[in-house]
């Protein structure tokens, strides 16, 4: 079905599929186009396989920030995107696993900072766009299901201070809704790109949450306290954001992370990084000023 769909908009869109790579939630066919300007130009032509998926909307959602930051959209519609292809299109998280986790923190600040050029406009462009009022509702569908797998206190503290932060939120706008480390490629033309959005409204701080729980395979690198500080210290001066309210994400988006993993069917590994980063940082809350405000 997937491919099929795949093959139907190669055919729309007029591009020779060279190969494909199938994942569990998309179908990515590798060639190039055939006609107009882009005539033999490297493309990569991604279909998303169900409609209501995260990535659904990732072609609009990537048009609407214009490039700034982003891989370029040529064409796209509903679960379908047609890109430009990144070469070598190697992932940040190699740099940040290799041991500099510093410089791939400052890379993924410096796209943040390109996607807010255009974010503003980018929010008139994609009105169904989910806010992260909605992303809330996911603790309360955990909590009524009665799964045990991740402590009652902790999934009731992180729903408590992610509603208060989405009360108190200034100026949301667009943003990437998974930008980390494995959703940033490298382009030899032009620099550190980012890819296959979900797309959600909210200020900046709620960025910053995906990127503090990755890279996902080396949890040692980012659930130490230092850790933590260190990342965040590093990105808020950098993008002018506020410390405080970045933890406060950080920690309530952890969970949420874990609650996700439950939703998609998995059974919840107690390692699993989002619990692990949640129990670092809970007790880095109530020193900060902002957390007492919240309380």
């Amino acid at each position: 079905m997937s491919l099929d769909r795949m093959l139907d908009h190669a055919r729309k869109w007029a591009v020779v599929i060279d190969n494909t790579l199938e994942t569990e939630t998309s179908v990515i066919g590798f060639g190039s186009r055939e006609v107009g300007e882009l005539k033999n130009q490297s493309v990569v032509l991604k279909v998303i396989r169900r409609e209501g998926d995260d990535e659904w909307q990732s072609g609009a959602i990537l048009q609407a920030f214009g490039g700034d930051g982003v891989a370029r959209v040529y064409e796209h519609g509903p679960g379908a995107v047609l890109l430009e292809r990144l070469r070598p299109g190697n992932s940040l998280a190699e740099m940040s696993i290799s041991g500099r986790d510093a410089e791939a923190t400052d890379i993924l600040a410096k796209v943040i900072e390109q996607m807010t050029i255009s974010s503003p406009d980018a929010l008139r462009v994609c009105p169904q766009v989910p806010t992260v009022w909605d992303w809330a509702k996911g603790f309360e569908r955990y909590i009524t299901t009665g799964d045990a797998q991740i402590p009652k206190q902790l999934v009731e503290s992180a729903q408590r201070l992610y509603l208060k932060l989405c009360a108190s939120q200034r100026k949301p706008r667009l943003l990437h809704g998974d930008l980390q480390h494995y959703n940033v490629l490298f382009d030899a033309e032009r620099g550190w790109l980012a890819i296959d959005p979900k797309g959600v409204i909210g200020e900046v701080e709620y960025e910053i949450g995906a990127i503090l729980r990755n890279p996902f395979e080396r949890p040692d690198l980012f659930t130490s306290r230092n850790s933590v500080e260190t990342r965040i210290k590093q990105l808020t001066e950098r993008l002018h954001l506020e410390y405080e309210r970045v933890l406060a994400w950080g920690f309530a988006q952890a969970v949420l992370s874990a609650i996700w993993v439950v939703e998609d069917g998995f059974k919840l590994d107690p390692m699993n990084p989002g619990i692990r980063l949640a129990n670092v940082m809970q007790p880095m809350l109530p020193a900060t000023p902002f957390n007492r405000d919240l309380t």
